[in-house]
């Protein structure tokens, strides 16, 4: 670039210092009036210039860096440039984009080569692209892979946690195993533990149907424990409360010696082990049979549930909800045992019936009040309210509507409800045929191959209940804390009985943090049984 002066000072050219060459000719002229021209004039001309010069070599930079040859005066240049320092593309960027787009689009219908070398992280594939001439269809292709290995390893590992979650859920924690096996020592050293329950006096209580009856079915004695003591604490008349829990042989003198040595006076507590029901004899109890010899059903619950299973057509929510179907308390006779309650209780006319993973935070005694209008189980209803995951669930959720008995005696839009804190009227119950219709769907089951259904003893109860359900308030009972962790906490706060259904217990180290306090402020911390096996700690 060239800066000339014309002899008589009256004009001043800028011009390319190559004058044929590429953006040749003169850039800018400026006369000067000769009769105005003073030294002063001269120096703010120069100044000017001086600001003006380097703006000129840029935007003739940029000129010839475009291969622009054209461009020999400030009206080329403003045409070509005004755009671009206006903010506004003259459309090659976009015509990039666009092509990139097109290329991406091709490749997204291609197979990644499987012999293609994929980089390992993001820095290594920059450095690739800088040392290897990759075309824009080889770099879209490692990019697709790349993608591709990460969204495998991805579900591969929210399977691995699930799995790693489903053996957590079904294990018995330390501290809970340690209990159980200290509390069955106790029973065979100490009196005190072995006294009976209740006491002799006390007996005819066990019948009397104008105190109010509770029923658990439980081997875990940690959990029955809190379920009883909720519910002494929230009780406006305790001493009208009646608990009877019912646990296997194994975990009998344990939970034996633990409320013989934790009295809830003056609430009622009678511990019965399945053995000391004469009535529950094979010959009564079909399910014992079915769920002790059946191998199909050993193999579902305790068989290798990823085997034969294709991950990449399934979700991770969908898995989930098969592991927790197959959770083998679900072949537990403890947890099928609700089906025999006229039976095992024939003098009582109602009872309300308690999961071991719920926490009674108010008094119970209304329900006893409800008018079922001849039903037999008084449940809350799980296809309304706010949670839509929790309180959203009808019969197709739990059924397999493409089986053709499923289809022809079941209806899918049908409304759920829920196990867990159910009145029942047991003698309405004794008027009915409950139990046998129970029978005959887990013999239907077995004989599909365990293909009707997709949860556990819920669903044959939803058919055998079927017709029988009288629809309670849902404040009565409020489900999800074992596997919801979004639970609004204020109505946990006002529920009269909250449930831990799901497998994040609260005794579980997979329990959700900020639900856990509602069930272990019910936890005898100060016993010494408690601290020597450190449970909650």
């Amino acid at each position: 670039m060239q800066l000339h002066f014309s002899p008589s000072m009256r004009s001043i050219t800028i011009s390319n210092s190559n004058g044929g060459g590429v953006g040749g000719g003169d850039l800018m002229k400026i006369k000067v009036a000769a009769r105005q021209f003073s030294y002063r004039t001269l120096f703010h001309t120069i100044l000017i210039l001086a600001f003006l010069l380097p703006f000129v070599f840029i935007l003739t930079a940029l000129v010839t860096l475009e291969g622009v040859n054209k461009c020999s005066s400030f009206d080329c240049l403003g045409r070509r440039l005004g755009p671009k320092l206006l903010g506004r593309s003259d459309g090659s960027g976009q015509k990039l984009v666009k092509d990139f787009v097109k290329i991406l689009n091709q490749v997204n219908s291609e197979e990644v080569p499987a012999g293609l070398k994929l980089p390992e992280s993001y820095s290594q594939l920059v450095s690739e692209i800088k040392n290897n001439k990759y075309s824009a269809k080889e770099f879209a292709l490692m990019l697709k892979g790349m993608m591709e290995r990460s969204e495998r390893e991805i579900r591969e590992s929210k399977f691995a946690e699930l799995m790693n979650k489903h053996f957590a859920a079904s294990a018995v924690p330390k501290g809970i195993h340690c209990l159980s096996l200290r509390l069955t020592d106790e029973y065979s050293t100490n009196a005190h533990a072995r006294k009976q329950l209740p006491s002799p006096e006390l007996l005819p209580l066990l019948s009397d149907n104008s105190l109010h009856h509770f029923v658990l079915s439980t081997d875990n004695i940690l959990a029955a424990s809190v379920v009883v003591n909720s519910g002494v604490q929230s009780s406006l008349k305790p001493e009208k409360i009646v608990f009877h829990v019912i646990t296997d042989k194994k975990t009998y003198a344990g939970m034996h010696s633990w409320f013989a040595l934790n009295p809830v006076s003056p609430a009622i507590v009678e511990v019965k082990g399945v053995h000391q029901f004469d009535w529950l004899t094979r010959e009564n109890v079909p399910v014992l049979e079915v769920v002790e010899s059946h191998y199909g059903i050993r193999k579902y619950y305790h068989g290798n549930h990823v085997a034969g299973a294709n991950l990449s057509d399934i979700t991770p929510r969908s898995f989930a909800s098969k592991l927790q179907a197959r959770s083998p308390k679900y072949i537990s006779l403890l947890n099928h045992l609700r089906i025999y309650l006229p039976e095992l209780f024939p003098n009582l006319d109602k009872v309300v019936f308690l999961d071991d993973d719920v926490v009674i935070q108010r008094d119970l005694s209304p329900l006893w009040e409800i008018d079922l209008n001849g039903k037999v189980n008084g449940a809350v209803e799980t296809c309304k309210g706010e949670d839509k995951w929790v309180m959203s669930k009808r019969f197709r959720n739990y059924f397999n509507f493409s089986h053709h008995l499923i289809a022809k005696n079941l209806n899918p839009d049908e409304c759920a409800w829920a196990y867990g804190m159910n009145i029942f009227d047991l003698r309405a119950w004794r008027k009915t045929s409950v139990r046998d219709t129970y029978h005959t769907w887990l013999k239907e089951n077995l004989k599909s191959n365990l293909t009707m259904w997709k949860l556990g003893t819920l669903p044959p109860a939803l058919i055998a209940f079927k017709g029988h359900v009288y629809p309670i308030d849902p404040s009565w009972h409020m489900l999800g804390l074992g596997y919801q962790n979004k639970t609004n906490i204020e109505n946990v706060k006002k529920a009269a009985v909250i449930h831990y259904n799901g497998q994040s217990k609260p005794w579980l180290d997979i329990g959700f943090e900020h639900l856990r306090p509602f069930w272990t402020k019910y936890v005898n911390c100060s016993n010494d049984f408690i601290r020597s096996c450190h449970i909650l700690e």
